[in-house]
């Protein structure tokens, strides 16, 4: 499987650990799947992303 990248970056860590935290809680709420597996990744310019596997 492939990692599926957030379309948006963030400045800090701690804005896309909200998204992570977030996308962990609220699948079942909108009738998802949860993704197997999900991170927070720093980008080369420094700014940080989220990426998951379905």
């Amino acid at each position: 499987m492939n990692w599926v990248y957030w379309v948006r970056l963030y400045e800090t860590k701690f804005q896309a650990g909200c998204l992570v935290q977030r996308m962990e809680n609220d699948w079942w709420v909108y009738g998802y799947e949860c993704p197997r597996e999900i991170e927070v990744f720093q980008s080369r310019k420094g700014r940080y992303g989220v990426r998951f596997m379905p």
